[in-house]
């Protein structure tokens, strides 16, 4: 009997630690399970994290941001970068002239001392066709006053040769001695008439023959001049001459030449003689015997206000070349020989690119490489954005934390 019951309590003890082992275990597998998705929900806020950082790293490396408004502000232009025809050119320097016909030197008509009114005897003065420009005065003069000498000349021999007319036909007079006097009114006439109603106080004025400005002026107030002596020259500066001085090495493409761009050095502009209505005159078949230069002559209208006898920048333009990538001198940025443009990314964005040069006329640049059709291309406000480069560049996002 006292066996049985030992047994009985064997038994219960084991059953009673069977039923807690178990309870346990399932306590610590809810906990388990609990853990792992508290560290799951952690992986997935850390995943959250770094997909935000890299949505905000998606900028270009070397990206600069020049905000829409400021492009706005400064006038900021692009261009559509598209092949195109582009020609060939040789740059050289010349100088630019006057056309032939559009000039008129003013000479003294009587002697005398030059003496100046009102208008401004300087290079640039406008003058009108007949206007006086100066007088000549010879009263003081030991040959007296030349107006009063040619009127009184004139009025002689007017009256010799009336009356001589009279005589020759009743054989009077000789027709040797008639054709004499003829001979001296008609000198005398031509005297008088080039100074008629030019007599002014001061002496006899010298009238400019057309429109234009006065230059080259040879005399000054107290000068003493001659009949015939140059006086100043009368520019019209309608038309004018462009001579380029090419190298004799250039000779074999000058047949090719059609037009020109130049650009002088007092405004920087790039004049282009497709704008102006110019025209090549002719190319030199030889050089000059004292230079290593052939003349190539244009004309054209001055529509701007170049300055005849300037020396200018020549962009000689010859064949033609197709699918040219080019983008405008002003596109450029210059950086210790090396060039560089910036292209449009977004509306805010732009990235700065470097490029290899070719052919230049003056207003547009061959693109060699660096850039790609459809690239747009800042072309006026390029300085701008490189000056913001150096404050805000976006360096390449990187992960490491």
């Amino acid at each position: 009997m006292k066996k049985i019951y030992i047994l009985w309590v064997l038994c219960a003890y084991i059953f009673a630690g069977c039923a807690g082992n178990s309870k346990s275990a399932g306590h610590d597998e809810h906990e388990g399970h609990e853990h792992s998705h508290e560290h799951e929900a952690h992986d997935h806020e850390h995943e959250g994290h770094d997909h935000e950082h890299e949505n905000e790293g998606e900028h270009t490396p070397g990206e600069v941001i020049f905000k829409k408004a400021l492009a706005e502000a400064i006038g900021l232009e692009t261009k559509d970068l598209q092949p195109a025809p582009f020609t060939n050119v040789i740059k050289t320097s010349g100088r630019i002239m006057a056309a032939q016909g559009d000039e008129s030197v003013v000479v003294a008509t009587v002697p005398g001392i030059v003496t100046l009114g009102s208008l401004p005897f300087i290079d640039g003065t406008a003058v009108r066709k007949g206007q006086a420009i100066l007088s000549l005065a010879s009263s003081g003069l030991s040959d007296g006053n030349v107006a009063a000498k040619a009127k009184y000349a004139y009025e002689t021999s007017k009256k010799e040769y009336e009356r001589m007319q009279q005589l020759v036909g009743d054989k009077i007079v000789s027709a040797k001695d008639f054709e004499q006097a003829r001979l001296n009114y008609e000198n005398a006439k031509v005297a008088y008439e080039a100074i008629a109603g030019k007599q002014t106080a001061n002496g006899v004025s010298v009238v400019s023959p057309i429109n234009g400005y006065l230059k080259n002026i040879q005399v000054k107030e107290g000068d003493y001049v001659s009949v015939g002596q140059p006086i100043a020259t009368i520019a019209q500066n309608n038309r004018l001459v462009l001579r380029a001085e090419v190298s004799e090495k250039y000779y074999s493409e000058l047949p090719m030449v059609k037009s020109a761009n130049f650009r002088t050095p007092y405004d920087n502009m790039t004049y282009k003689l497709s704008d102006l209505h110019g025209r090549l005159l002719s190319y030199g078949k030889s050089s000059d015997a004292n230079t290593f230069y052939v003349p190539v002559t244009f004309e054209f209208d001055n529509k701007g206000a170049v300055i005849p006898g300037s020396f200018v920048e020549i962009y000689l333009l010859s064949s033609v070349i197709e699918d040219v990538l080019s983008v405008p001198v002003s596109a450029l940025i210059e950086e210790q020989g090396v060039y560089s443009v910036f292209v449009r990314l977004d509306e805010d964005g732009y990235l700065k690119k470097t490029v290899t040069l070719g052919a230049n006329n003056g207003s547009e640049v061959q693109i060699l490489s660096g850039l790609q059709a459809g690239d747009h291309v800042v072309t006026k406000g390029a300085y701008q954005i490189k000056l913001a480069s150096a404050s805000n560049a976006i360096p390449a996002h990187s992960h490491s934390h």
